[in-house]
Formats: structure tokens, C-alpha cells, sequence
């Protein structure tokens, strides 16, 4: 196999490689640059943040479509036979919730009352 290239065809060769690889290695030196990794992993993770976001807005859409559907009918209209009775365990969960917290304010208070009484008498 015998070469038949002058050696200005070689030279001329020889820097058109160099370019080449001047040009690969360039490429090379950004792609595992730091930030540049680092900039390609925020992408991703916000990627798939955006995925997952979007699939678990689907999920609550059709939960609360399916959940609007036991108490809406396909006219429109409320269906009263399932309302009142949600309504009625709402206000009187609020209603626990309200006594609850008003007996443990109260005892709040007159354990610090006491506190102060004790402190007087010291």
C-alpha cells in the first residue's frame, strides 16, 4: 500500500486532523465541564419534576371530578340526599374541633395564673 501523496497533501492532511480533533476535544472539555454537568442534572430533575407534577395533577383532577360527581348531578343540579348529610358531619366536626380547643385554652390560662400566683408568693 504505498502512499502516492505529496508531503504538501500530508501536511495539509495532517492539520485538517488536528482542527478535527482540536474541535472533538473543545466539545469534549464543555460537556464534562462542571457547571455544564451540573446545569444537563438540574435540567433533568426539573424534567421530571414537571412530569411528576403533571401526573399527580391529573390524579387530583379526576379525584375531585369523581368527588364532585357524588354530589352534583349530570344536570347540574345538587343531589340533597348527599349534601346535607356531608354538611351535617363538617359542622359538627368543626364543632369538636371548636370545644376542643376552647377547653384546652381555658386550662392553658389557669395553669399560667397559677404560675404567676405561685411566683407572688415566693
Amino acid at each position: 500500500m504505498s502512499d502516492t501523496r505529496s508531503p504538501a497533501q500530508i501536511e495539509a492532511d495532517i492539520i485538517s486532523r488536528r482542527a478535527q480533533l482540536a474541535v472533538v476535544l473543545d466539545e469534549i472539555g464543555v460537556r464534562v465541564h462542571p457547571k455544564t454537568m451540573i446545569g444537563d442534572a438540574k435540567a433533568k430533575v426539573a424534567s421530571t419534576v414537571d412530569r411528576t407534577a403533571g401526573r399527580a395533577f391529573v390524579a387530583v383532577n379526576r379525584s375531585v371530578s369523581d368527588v364532585k360527581a357524588q354530589f352534583v348531578a349530570e344536570d347540574g343540579s345538587p343531589r340533597l340526599e348527599r349534601v346535607i348529610p356531608a354538611a351535617l358531619v363538617v359542622v359538627g366536626a368543626v364543632a369538636l374541633l371548636t370545644l376542643s380547643s376552647g377547653s384546652s385554652g381555658s386550662s392553658r390560662s389557669s395553669r399560667s395564673s397559677r404560675r404567676s400566683s405561685w411566683r407572688k408568693g415566693r
